[in-house]
Order: structure tokens, then C-alpha cells, then sequence
């Protein structure tokens, strides 16, 4: 009796540590960022009181419920695009006309150009993309309903609290782009300038509305150094020109715009591609 009763005692126990194992996976990708909560809400404030005051009050609180609400004790790879349409509705703005700048493979030269919604508002300088940038989060079915030891990244599943938050906030942001619209891309990458399965062509460029959009501009920049793989009218830029055409955009292609150009060689003002601008 004392035997049976020790054995069963072993499974039960055997039992409880697989199930506990098993449903804390262990992913590849960076945990959650710690403090998430006064991260978010410190950046909505500073978005509001500091980068920019002319949008309308917003309640941080709200915002931050709202985005926890999306991820936390959930699956991490069950969490699509709509989970964060309560946070979206809460933090969307509008954003002002000629100021839409989308990107490739660009973000840091981007955000030096834009500086902080002075010159331009690309994603990354509206209140949605400010939160959210450059930080990582995921939740888990165990208290304390957030994992802050690893995250999933796209390769290991699809519909991850990252990627997902990214397409929607991209989609959203398109459909507030208004007057005429740029695009930053890198014509130096090996892997094509214009990415068939990149976030402006499936989630940004099938939004933006052209009854609202009298111009798109493509500014194809390369590195300082190159080389120069593709540029206006040639590889994929040239198919992302004919996707313009057919859905009756007008638009120009520039080459290294003048004024990114200088931005550029303010790092390296004796490299010969920076002596004769």
C-alpha cells in the first residue's frame, strides 16, 4: 500500500513539472523590456507635453491598459493585428498634410531627417509608434502574464505581439497619410530595394488612398560609400513604380534627395560622393 501510494505520489508530481514545463516555452527572440508599463506611460506623456503638445489630450493611462490588454496572459503566438485596435483608436492622430514618410530599410537616416516631427512625421514620431519603438513584450499563460525572459521572433511564429502591433500601426498610419506622400528606401541593400514581402508594400502601400494623394515620391538613397545597386527606374524600384502606375498615383523618383545627401555627409564630409554636392 505504502509502495502504490509513494508510485502514484511520483506520477502526480512528474505530471505537475511537465505541464508547469511545457507551457513556458522557451523562445529565441529578446524578453520583455523591464518596466514596460512606466516606459509607455513616460513616453506618452513626453509624446504630449514635449515632442508634440498640438495634438489633442490623450489619456496615458487608457493608452497603457489598452496595450497590455492586447498581449498579456495570452499565447504569445495568438496575438494578431486586431488585438490592438482598442490601443490604436485610443492613440491615433492625425497627421498633417505632406508629412507622411514612409521607409526601408532606412529607419536611422529617417528619424535624423524627420527630427522628431520638425520636418517630417513618419511612423516612428506619431504617439503610436513613439510608445512602441525600438522595445520588445510578450505575455504568457503564467502570473505574472508577461514573459521577461524571451519573446518569439517572426521566424518562429507569425502572429507575435511584435510583428502584429507593427501591422496594424502601419496600416493605420497610411490611411491618415494625406497631401503628397514620401518614401525612403535603400538602393545599396543586397536584398532589393523594393521588398515584396516588406511592411510598406503589404501593409502601408495597399492603404494609402490616392483621392488623398496627389504625389507619391521615391527617394532612393544610397550608402556614402555604396555601392549602388538599384536605382529610380531600374530592379525593384521599377516595379514599385509600375504598382504606382497601376493604381493611378502620380510620382517622381530622386536619386540621393539633395537635402538627406547633406545629412549624410555631415558624418563623412571628405568622402568623395560628399566633395561635390
Amino acid at each position: 500500500m505504502w509502495k502504490w501510494s509513494m508510485f502514484l505520489l511520483g506520477i502526480l508530481l512528474m505530471n505537475c513539472s511537465t505541464s508547469e514545463g511545457a507551457a513556458i516555452k522557451s523562445w529565441h527572440g529578446v524578453g520583455t523590456v523591464h518596466n514596460l508599463e512606466e516606459i509607455i506611460i513616460g513616453r506618452c506623456y513626453n509624446y504630449l507635453r514635449v515632442v508634440n503638445p498640438t495634438i489633442r489630450e490623450k489619456n496615458c493611462s487608457a493608452i497603457w491598459e489598452a496595450f497590455r490588454n492586447a498581449f498579456i496572459y495570452k499565447e504569445p503566438c495568438h496575438v494578431i493585428p486586431a488585438d490592438y485596435e482598442d490601443f490604436i483608436n485610443l492613440a491615433l492622430h492625425a497627421v498633417s498634410e505632406n508629412k507622411s514618410l514612409f521607409w526601408e530599410n532606412t529607419k536611422l537616416l529617417v528619424h535624423r531627417y524627420s527630427d522628431k516631427t520638425r520636418r517630417m512625421m513618419p511612423l516612428g514620431d506619431t504617439l503610436i509608434g513613439y510608445l512602441a519603438d525600438d522595445l520588445d513584450w510578450c505575455g504568457q499563460l503564467e502570473p505574472p502574464g508577461i514573459n521577461f525572459v524571451s519573446c518569439p521572433t517572426t521566424t518562429e511564429c507569425e502572429n507575435n505581439p511584435g510583428d502584429s502591433f507593427w501591422k496594424i500601426a502601419s496600416e493605420s498610419y497610411a490611411k491618415e497619410a494625406k497631401g503628397i506622400v514620401r518614401v525612403m528606401m535603400n538602393g545599396s541593400v543586397p536584398d532589393g530595394t523594393f521588398l515584396k514581402n516588406g511592411f510598406f508594400a503589404k501593409y502601408e502601400l495597399p492603404n494609402l488612398r490616392n483621392s488623398k494623394i496627389p504625389e507619391i515620391q521615391i527617394w532612393v538613397m544610397h550608402n556614402i560609400d555604396g555601392p549602388v545597386r538599384e536605382s529610380c527606374g531600374t530592379g525593384t524600384i521599377k516595379e514599385l513604380e509600375n504598382v504606382l502606375q497601376k493604381q493611378n498615383f502620380s510620382y517622381k523618383c530622386i536619386n540621393n534627395y539633395r537635402a538627406i545627401r547633406h545629412l549624410q555627409c555631415v558624418d563623412f564630409p571628405d568622402k568623395p560622393a560628399c566633395t561635390c554636392i
